[in-house]
């Protein structure tokens, strides 16, 4: 899958991004505006965006050798003015108890006083800024992270990177800070990158670093697909509003999402990554060809048409790369049972288990009565079955009842935290999403359950699930 959109015809290439987009959108004066992360912060709070608090900046030797330590608050960020790519950023969570002049960041490692005098030092002579020029270093408050992200991110604050063009929002990512990044929300240090449905504000597929596809947190069964990125609305309206504000035609907007405060405005870019595209497993050229020259009225009308075109566009482009069709929790589907009956219910998608089953009832409307009735009369707790001797059971049944027991085709044994069960099975095919399926299915009692019939992993090969569907 990764190879087809390395080929793609619609990826955006860096060189395409600069010459088409950058250049003729972005002027000299207004990249030298987002380039400087103060000035655009004081630009942005005065045009009614929020931005994190600025405590303190220091641009200057003589500003460094007086600076009052004692003011700094107990948790802060301290970040070079014209830094690129998340370098030179130092990220402080604590106070460490007992001392004035000692910190703690997110990985438990102690800075004190002179390891941050040195770290301005660095960013003053220019180590992190875009040419190497000297540069201001400058403290801001550390934001709150929400709860709602909170088991996704180590340490560190994600983000949300959206991509404007001509006021329409046109791809998104959420980055999750890693131990790799070092509790930073950056791609290039080893974050994550998790694509998200422009309509919607729900995560699709997700990249670490900048190309290795995943689908849970490394080391968890945290699933990346499916996360409902808070504020959504009002995050795609601020990322439209720094546009008009700033006069950047091509814009990356970066928004943090505080636990108290909510959405949060951390800076412009005026060169923004690609990496969004393999997040997105979509190209960006041809949504920003969809937008060339329309004319948007409103901050309001931007986000619009920017959720209308591209809400959506993820599902499909997995399904045209794999060939298989995207799938929710629950879907309509149609059953066919004995002599081509068909019967339409609703089945709960289920990936934890292996087979497929139905109701008792929904067993005999599809013609499969004698089955129960003829499996009813054999007592099967005289079979001491274990999840050793289960496979030996299922054949020792299946031998003795096939030829009797019509339309009997396997047998199948299931364990369970109320014990264990042993049931028929039989054949029965079933249309979902308009793909055919030959399915065996398990017969079990399921009226006190919602759903009359769960389909399990072994029958979704044709598919790809997307929880938040």
């Amino acid at each position: 899958m990764f190879d087809f959109f390395k080929a793609s015809s619609q990826v955006l290439g860096m060189n395409a991004r600069n010459l088409t987009y950058i250049r003729p959108n972005n002027l000299s004066n207004t990249k030298k505006l987002a380039d400087d992360k103060i000035l655009s912060k004081k630009m942005l709070r005065q045009n009614g965006v929020p931005v994190p608090r600025l405590i303190a900046q220091i641009s200057s030797v003589s500003t460094l050798e007086n600076f009052d330590w004692t003011t700094l608050p107990e948790s802060f960020v301290l970040k070079p003015n014209q830094g690129l790519g998340g370098a030179g950023i130092l990220i402080v969570y604590g106070r460490k108890k007992g001392t004035n002049n000692a910190w703690v960041k997110s990985s438990g490692k102690v800075v004190t006083t002179q390891d941050i005098i040195e770290h301005v030092r660095n960013i003053l002579d220019g180590a992190f800024s875009l040419s190497n020029a000297p540069d201001t270093a400058f403290f801001e408050e550390r934001l709150r992270l929400a709860s709602e992200l909170r088991p996704y991110s180590y340490k560190g604050i994600p983000d949300i990177r959206i991509i404007i063009y001509n006021k329409v929002p046109v791809m998104a990512m959420l980055r999750l800070p890693t131990k790799e990044s070092d509790g930073k929300a950056n791609l290039q240090q080893g974050g994550i990158g998790v694509g998200i449905d422009m309509a919607t504000g729900t995560t699709t597929t997700a990249v670490l670093g900048k190309s290795k596809l995943i689908d849970y947190i490394p080391g968890s069964r945290m699933l990346l697909r499916g996360i409902q990125i808070p504020h959504w609305e009002d995050m795609l309206h601020l990322a439209v509003k720094a546009q008009i504000a700033s006069k950047l035609g091509f814009l990356g907007a970066d928004i943090a999402i505080d636990r108290e405060r909510g959405p949060v405005f951390l800076e412009l870019n005026a060169r923004p990554g690609l990496s969004i595209q393999v997040a997105n497993m979509a190209g960006l050229k041809k949504r920003l060809e969809r937008i060339e020259g329309l004319s948007i009225k409103s901050v309001e009308h931007g986000v619009r048409v920017g959720k209308n075109l591209f809400g959506g566009e993820i599902e499909k482009n997995l399904e045209k790369t794999s060939g298989k069709s995207v799938i929710g929790s629950v879907e309509e589907i149609t059953l066919i049972g004995k002599n081509g009956k068909e019967i339409e219910v609703r089945a709960k998608i289920d990936t934890g288990a292996y087979s497929s089953s139905i109701d008792e009832e929904l067993a005999v409307k599809l013609g499969y009565e004698k089955v129960l009735q003829q499996w009813n009369k054999i007592d099967t707790e005289e079979y001491k079955l274990t999840k050793e001797n289960q496979k030996e059971i299922q054949k020792e049944i299946l031998d003795k009842y096939s030829k009797s027991i019509d339309d009997l085709s396997d047998v199948a044994t299931v364990f369970s935290s109320s014990g264990s069960t042993i049931r028929p099975v039989v054949k029965c095919s079933f249309v979902m999403d308009k793909k055919k399926i030959s399915a065996q299915m398990n017969i079990v009692d399921r009226q006190h359950m919602k759903y009359s019939m769960i389909i399990g992993k072994k029958n979704l090969y044709k598919f790809l699930v997307d929880v938040s569907k």
